[in-house]
Formats: structure tokens, C-alpha cells, sequence
């Protein structure tokens, strides 16, 4: 089984320093646009991934809009919507600016308060990794000849290598930031997971020189 975490395009969230889920994302830049039909390119070109079996994405707008860019290079599957692909779920806090969090809620330190919740009705650390490693496990029962491209976010990029390395816990120093429309690559076989690739931008050499 292979499954293909692909990061969303450049959102206006990150440029706002907003908390963005569901309720509040305000979706892709021009930027993130364009990053996201290049990458659609590489595909139809390439044919990398015409095997794909499922296409799914979180229903978050900028990883929606992102997806439905790249669906036609998939014209075998339905793109399916699935929440469990999503950030942390903020709670009351989606849509608040950064500064707006910390006034209110005062900072979200996963280090030392892996149960806190980020806000009222949303995830903690831990809910978001338990969440993530049961959405994993699912796909271990998958028949083996299965491929899975998920259009999701740089938190569960993230949060899924901490859970199949077990890393215990961020905090070490070193950051891990997967790239906007970038391709993290699992293989799942005989009973243990393998990373093949992680932050393939390829497509984006183009971008760079601009």
C-alpha cells in the first residue's frame, strides 16, 4: 500500500498569521494557485501516480481547492472529502489571528500540556496524534496493491512521521516543515511502514527563479 500526503498550495491564512479551519479558511493565494496547476502538470506529465486507487482531502478550503486542481490528473477516482486529513481542529479559536489566540487563550504550549485543548471544542496534541495514528492504522488493512494520495496539511505531514518514526514528542530543536503542494511518500508492506520520499518540490524549480 502506498499512500501520498500532498501539502495544500500557499494560503492567505499563512500570510495573515490566522488560525484557519472549516469555519474560517480564507483559501489559496495566486501563488498558491499556480503551485498547485505546476504540480498538476508534473503529474499529468510524469503519470507518477495514475495508479492511485483513492483521492481524498481535507474539506479545509485551502487543501479543497488544492485538491480540486489536481483531481483530473486522477480521473479514475472521486476526490472524498475526509476531516481526519485535517490541521489540529482549532475549536472557538478558528479564524482568530495569532496575537488574538494568545490575548485569549494564552500560548499553546504542546511540549509541556499535550492534553490542553487548543480552545474550547477543539483538539488537543494528543487527540490530534491519536487521530492521526487511527487513520494510519486504517490504512494498513488495505489490500497491498492500493494507492492513496491524500491532499492535507503541514501538521499531519508532520504529526504522521512523529507517530510511524515514534517520535514521543516536537520540542528537540529541529523542525520539520514540509513545503507548500510538496509530496511525502509512505510504503506499506510485510508489516512495517517505510518513508520514500519527503518534501518533494520538484515541480517548483520553475518558481524559484521568479
Amino acid at each position: 500500500m502506498r499512500l501520498i500526503l500532498i501539502r495544500h498550495g500557499e494560503s492567505f491564512h499563512s500570510q495573515r498569521r490566522m488560525i484557519a479551519g472549516v469555519a474560517s479558511c480564507p483559501g489559496l493565494t495566486a501563488r498558491g494557485f499556480e503551485q498547485s496547476r505546476i504540480l498538476a502538470r508534473r503529474l499529468e506529465h510524469t503519470g507518477a501516480l495514475r495508479e492511485t486507487t483513492q483521492l481524498l482531502t481535507s474539506p479545509v478550503l485551502r487543501a479543497r481547492q488544492t485538491a480540486e486542481i489536481l483531481a483530473p490528473c486522477f480521473p479514475q477516482c472521486s476526490l472524498v472529502e475526509d476531516i481526519r486529513l485535517s490541521e489540529l481542529l482549532p475549536g472557538e479559536a478558528d479564524g482568530l489571528l495569532w496575537p488574538e489566540y494568545v490575548s485569549r487563550y494564552e500560548a499553546f504550549d504542546l511540549v509541556t500540556e499535550p492534553e490542553r485543548p487548543f480552545a474550547p471544542g477543539g483538539e488537543s496534541w494528543q487527540d490530534f496524534g491519536t487521530r492521526v495514528h487511527a487513520m494510519l492504522d486504517q490504512m494498513t488493512r488495505l489490500d497491498e496493491q492500493q494507492t492513496v494520495v491524500g491532499i492535507s496539511h503541514a501538521g499531519f505531514i508532520v504529526m504522521a512521521m512523529l507517530e510511524l518514526f515514534s517520535i514521543p514528542r516536537p520540542g528537540t530543536g529541529t523542525r520539520i516543515d514540509p513545503s507548500f503542494t510538496s509530496l511525502t511518500e509512505w510504503q506499506y508492506s510485510a508489516g512495517e511502514w517505510q518513508l520514500l520520499r519527503f518534501n518533494d518540490i520538484a515541480h517548483l524549480q520553475e518558481l524559484s527563479h521568479e
